[in-house]
């Protein structure tokens, strides 16, 4: 283990944010609960990005962009949304500073400068959108209405962890119009699909698919699907939502549509969204206590090649050599790096990219080249070997996909051993404290009775799981009747 990251048994928490910091994906800022995104980590997020842009292009969706400031009487127009975010809320009360008359080195609030009307820093962006397509939507000819925005959102949280929660972060947030509720339930649940398939084949990460209890509902919304996913210290992670929104917030800005008989009526509306807490599901769900291991589709850098020489003809030969891999590699569009800096001997550059999660090491010296053949060292079973030159480009490329399946099966297989069925109190609580992990068990449906497990627990409804198997049974704390069971856990 790397003297450098803390181990997963001693503190999960300070392992998370070393590999995060080591691994050199974020950096602390100077604004308290925000954080520096590094090249290396904005690289994997563009990976991402651009894999969901292309995922939600094929779906019909365009992109558009919308302000960050939404004007306090637009947010308030939703009831529901506005109090379900009100305590996450940055406000915008003036325009412009001004010199401090008292002391000429410092800026002070111009209290001249007060606006009209406050600004909200946008948590999310209902109010600003539908308040938009009022002006767009007159006839059913209109709609649907399928647009994503990339942006960043803020949400004042008192307590923050790189990825998981900050006070700004990036995402995408899906806003669609609709002129009947099947439409819009059609999208809700094809959206939800979308972000599982990327989640499992992209991040290598099995989510279950369910719907939220209306406690844990997004506010202003009739229903949320969601996935979860299970990270290696049993906590579950919410890795995307897709909102059902109904006619809500089309009631709430008089957003009205004439439809094909010439009656008007309430437009149907979903929001839908994933942001960069997908980064740190990433780390928590895969890497261990060497560093980070990344998924092959994703990886900012897919394959590193490290020359191992002695003097300046041995490196040329190498060079010569390498260069014929790389651009056969590039043919391929596998993103690859040639690491001959002079600064740093092989072990360090090994040891470093293996922190960084490169899901391939290539390594090759004057006697490898001599016996036609290149080490070769997988990130996920640190394995290594080696393999001739004659057919590296293919041997790398079914490697490739050799991993993401081997991080896939490595994290269902756990997952699956982390779902425990109980039937009664002490079970549940007693899996809580020991196994952790998801629990299946079941719920008398109420409000009060999820809230007291809540309390005493500190687990939640994580999700009824779509197509879930009735069975009559009892509640695990009440023993009132149950119709299904739910899974609990933990969470992030």
């Amino acid at each position: 283990m790397s003297k450098e990251i803390t181990s997963r048994a001693q503190d999960y928490s300070q392992w998370y944010n070393d590999l995060v910091i080591k691994g050199e994906l974020a950096d602390y800022s100077a604004v308290r609960g925000c954080m520096v995104i590094k090249p290396y980590g904005f690289a994997l997020w563009e990976n991402m990005r651009d894999v969901l842009d292309k995922m939600f292009k094929d779906t019909g969706h365009v992109n558009a962009y919308f302000p960050l400031f939404v004007p306090k009487s637009l947010f308030e127009a939703e009831e529901k949304n506005a109090e379900g975010f009100a305590k996450e809320c940055a406000v915008v009360t003036h325009y412009r500073l001004k010199t401090d008359p008292d002391n000429k080195g410092k800026l002070i609030v111009d209290p001249e400068a007060k606006l009209e009307e406050e600004l909200v820093v946008r948590p999310t962006s209902e109010a600003i959108i539908w308040n938009t397509y009022k002006t767009w939507i007159q006839s059913y000819r209109d709609l649907p209405i399928l647009v994503n925005q990339w942006a960043n959102v803020v949400r004042w949280e008192m307590r923050t962890r790189l990825f998981l929660r900050t006070a700004e972060f990036l995402w995408q947030e899906g806003h669609t119009a609709h002129a009947t509720k099947e439409e819009a339930l059609e999208e809700s649940e094809k959206m939800l699909h979308v972000y599982a398939d990327f989640v499992e084949n992209y991040m290598a990460l099995p989510v279950i698919k369910g719907v939220k209890t209306a406690s844990e509902r997004f506010a202003g919304a009739e229903d949320t699907y969601c996935i979860e996913a299970l990270m290696q210290d049993g906590k579950a992670l919410q890795a995307g939502t897709s909102h059902f929104l109904g006619q809500n917030f089309a009631k709430a800005f008089e957003v009205k549509f004439s439809d094909k008989e010439n009656k008007l009526d309430y437009v149907w509306a979903t929001s839908w969204g994933v942001s960069t807490r997908l980064i740190g599901a990433l780390i928590m769900a895969h890497s261990d206590d060497e560093g980070l291991i990344l998924p092959p589709k994703i990886a900012p850098l897919q394959v590193v090649i490290v020359p191992i020489y002695k003097g300046i003809e041995q490196k040329a030969s190498i060079d010569k050599k390498v260069n014929d891999i790389i651009t056969a590699l590039k043919a391929k569009n596998i993103r690859v790096k040639y690491d001959d800096t002079e600064n740093s001997r092989p072990g360090w550059k090994f040891a470093e990219y293996e922190k960084k999660g490169v899901p391939v090491r290539l390594a090759i010296g004057a006697r490898d080249l001599e016996n036609n053949v290149i080490e070769v060292a997988r990130r996920d079973t640190k394995e290594k070997g080696s393999y001739s030159l004659d057919n590296i480009t293919e041997t790398i490329e079914n490697l490739l996909t050799e991993i993401h399946q081997n991080m896939f099966k490595k994290a269902m297989t756990f997952r699956d051993e982390h779902i425990t069925k109980v039937d009664t109190w002490d079970e549940f609580v007693k899996t809580l404290d020991e196994k952790t992990g998801f629990i299946s068990a079941h719920w008398d449906g109420t409000a009060e009775t999820e809230d007291k497990i809540k309390e005493l627990t500190k687990a939640t409804i994580r999700c009824i799981p779509l197509n879930n198997i009735q069975e009559s049974g009892n509640c695990v704390l009440t023993g009132n009747p149950s119709t299904q069971r739910v899974l609990f856990a933990r969470a992030y």
